[in-house]
């Protein structure tokens, strides 16, 4: 499952990057765990500690407020299969991926540590928490990244929040997600500039995954259309 979500995750962050990426979001959203199971999915640390050891939170007093205070690098090497670069229409050398991701702070009194951090990353994924929904503190690093010309893409997490804690069925977990993405985009349709190009997210193009950092696992949706393509045989668009 760690291998998917590493190549979920890699997917979309070679999309838009190619040194250098950030994660930003709200201070509830996940983005430390997240880190936690792409840093065991790169071989790291071990699955089982994913999302307790909290890899980025170097400092005591992060550890003690359980929040990101500083902005924290970490280096991830990973191989993806060939499977899944076989729609990937950028230029790249080989399956050898590595991505220098930042683990950046969502609380609002340290937005001056996301503003550093994107000066030097080339992409943002942003980690929204599937039932709270883009908040504010969102929507302030969201157009923080967008005004430092930094492209992001979304990442929808928690999801087994849905399932697990309020046991939502098909119809209101859909609507959920749904309206987690309208609201995001209607944030980044606010900005045109000619040089970041349409900034919004679209499921059905996989510039959105849907995630669980703490369980290890995410998908996008051509990853389901990859499947039920190859299941019965039809083409995936």
């Amino acid at each position: 499952m760690l291998d998917t979500l590493m190549s979920h995750i890699i997917s979309l962050l070679w999309l838009l990057c190619r040194h250098c990426s950030i994660l930003i979001g709200f201070w509830n959203a996940g983005k430390s765990t997240l880190t936690d199971s792409l840093v065991a999915a790169a071989g790291i640390i071990a699955q089982e500690v994913a999302g307790d050891v909290k890899m980025t939170d170097t400092r005591q007093d992060e550890a003690e407020r359980g929040i990101t205070i500083k902005s924290t690098g970490i280096s991830l090497y990973y191989e993806m299969p060939e499977g899944d670069l076989k729609n990937f229409k950028g230029e790249r050398e080989g399956n050898e991926f590595l991505i220098n991701l930042i683990d950046s702070p969502g609380h609002v009194d340290f937005s001056s540590e996301v503003t550093a951090a994107l000066r030097i990353t080339d992409g943002a994924l942003v980690v929204v928490d599937c039932v709270e929904g883009v908040c504010v503190q969102t929507e302030t690093v969201l157009r923080q990244a967008l005004g430092e010309r930094v492209k992001p893409v979304l990442a929808v997490n928690k999801m087994d929040r849905c399932f697990l804690e309020l046991n939502l069925d098909p119809e209101e977990a859909y609507l959920t997600f749904q309206r987690v993405v309208e609201s995001a985009n209607v944030i980044m349709a606010t900005y045109e500039d000619a040089l970041l190009g349409d900034v919004q997210g679209y499921p059905e193009k996989g510039t959105v995954a849907f995630s669980a950092g703490l369980h290890g696992w995410g998908f996008t949706l051509t990853n389901f259309a990859n499947m039920y393509a190859s299941k019965f045989g039809v083409d995936e668009e």
